[in-house]
């Protein structure tokens, strides 16, 4: 199968140089024009896909060859661009920047040649005149096979400004397709974590997304940058598919875990650990459905709503094409768990900005300490592993661990190789996967009696809970490079 649906990537050379203001802005600016775009952005980041989202009515989607594995990035493409006139792909950090230490991996420029997509460079011109050709120009050819085809200036001051930036760009021999002056009104409001999430600022999102939309339609060449689109070369091979993936590709459990402990005697005991409780079941071992399972009225409860916003769509995908039922709930708002609810999902997201609303919501936390007494499995991500916590800043929680979680100054961020040291509803002991941290907060004890993960990365320790049917860990993994992971949770929903 080929796939030929135009598309352009939007980098740049740092970090704060308005690559999100732009590829928002062009999503919704083509949207506007009757175009269907698909919105995806290079590594793990869910705040920006949000804004994605706003922009063209599409799911974003995330595309990060660490999580998934470079073989992926193209067909997970392929996949959420399917039936769209144009994608639009933001990059991450500056254009060749990427997992530390592994040379262009998760990068930019890698997934740019993957998709053989035709590159645009948003820069910042606010403190630069000449000088931006020597940076364009080190960019254009510090890796040939990353084909940089146009230029954006951002922060341009003035007409005399933007003058001699395009003289001084004549010499490099790449197109200026946009010129954008400073606009107080696109910037989006920042926090701890980065940007503010879509589902935070309701219609005050919507604003900022019309703001970048008339800005980008405004400064940029509209055509030229649809005709660099159409030049991106033909993709071989067919779309990522849920259904196929379960199918085709379990995770492979190792004999035993390699990170150095013995499989009989687990790991170290970490000071202050909470002991697994033998009174809780883990239940029988999955088995493998039939394929192409229906939904059978099996609810796989997904948190949602202002303080759970950071989710993968794959995962859904992926356990629906289980078998499951997924129906999203907010833990804001909702006082009970969604009706037949036989394993819960919480993924990343702001419980600390949440903490007292969370708190207040006494019944749903019973209702969810309670499904987790019983065996239900609950997979817990960062945000949701705070939640299970007893408290949060010294607000009470759910009680299902026996840990607490506090707000810290310290930026935990980067990504991570793992190892399951037992097995869990997610994965069996030995089961390899990488993953991303990125949070400003501390759980104590970091790791229970039967941590979730051994982290090879970078440095080696445990982290996480494993008890019963409970998966918690800080660690943000993507499905797609595991699809047994989702059949594995929805075949113990079936037998807990």
């Amino acid at each position: 199968m080929v796939s030929s649906v135009p598309r352009l990537v939007i980098a740049a050379p740092s970090s704060g140089s308005g690559k999100t203001t732009v590829a928002t802005g062009l999503m919704a600016a083509l949207s506007a024009r009757g175009f269907a775009v698909s919105p995806h952005k290079v590594g793990p980041d869910y705040i920006d896909p949000g804004y994605h989202a706003l922009a063209t009515g599409r799911v974003g989607r995330n595309l990060d060859a660490y999580l998934c594995g470079a073989e992926l990035v193209a067909p997970l493409f392929a996949h959420g661009a399917r039936g769209c006139d144009i994608a639009v792909v933001e990059g991450v950090m500056g254009l060749f920047d990427g997992a530390a230490g592994e040379g262009e991996l998760a990068s930019t420029a890698q997934v740019a040649k993957l998709l053989r997509a035709p590159v645009v460079l948003v820069v910042d011109a606010s403190a630069q005149a000449r000088s931006v050709a020597a940076l364009v120009h080190g960019f254009v050819s510090w890796d040939p096979e990353v084909r940089v085809g146009g230029v954006i200036l951002n922060k341009v001051a003035s007409d005399r400004h933007e003058g001699l930036l395009r003289e001084a760009l004549d010499s490099v021999g790449v197109p200026v397709m946009g010129v954008l002056r400073r606009a107080a009104q696109v910037e989006t409001p920042s926090r701890h974590l980065g940007l503010v999430p879509v589902a935070e600022r309701g219609a005050v999102a919507v604003e900022a997304v019309s703001a970048m939309a008339a800005q980008v339609a405004g400064g940029c060449d509209l055509s030229a940058l649809v005709a660099l689109a159409r030049s991106a070369g033909a993709l071989h091979g067919a779309g990522w598919d849920a259904g196929e993936a379960l199918v085709s590709s379990p995770p492979p459990p190792l004999p035993s875990p390699t990170f150095g402990f013995a499989r009989a005697g687990g790991p170290p005991s970490t000071p202050g650990a909470v002991p697994p409780d033998p009174h809780r079941p883990f239940g029988p071992r999955p088995r493998t459905p039939p394929e192409g399972v229906p939904p059978d009225g099996l609810v796989v409860a997904l948190a949602g709503g202002a303080a759970f916003t950071f989710s993968y769509a794959e995962h859904g995908e992926l356990l629906t094409a289980a078998g499951a039922e997924v129906v999203t709930f907010d833990p804001l708002r909702d006082e009970e768990l969604p009706e037949g609810t036989a394993g819960l999902v919480i993924g990343g997201g702001f419980p600390e900005v949440y903490a007292s609303e969370l708190s207040a919501n006494e019944s749903l936390r019973k209702a969810v300490a309670e499904l987790a007494l019983s065996g239900g499995p609950v997979a817990a991500e960062c945000a949701g592993l705070l939640y299970l916590c007893r408290e949060l800043d010294g607000m009470p929680m759910c009680g299902v661990l026996d840990a607490s979680a506090r707000m810290s100054e310290r930026l935990t961020l980067g990504y991570r190789d793992a190892v399951a040291v037992g097995d869990s509803v997610l994965a069996p002991a030995g089961t390899r996967m990488r993953g991303h941290e990125f949070h400003r907060t501390v759980v104590e004890p970091g790791a229970g009696g039967s941590p979730a993960w051994g982290l090879r990365t970078p440095e080696r320790r445990v982290e996480g809970f494993v008890e019963g049917g409970v998966h918690a860990s800080y660690l943000h993994t993507h499905w797609a490079s595991a699809p047994g992971v989702a059949r594995r949770f929805v075949e113990r929903c079936r037998t807990s």
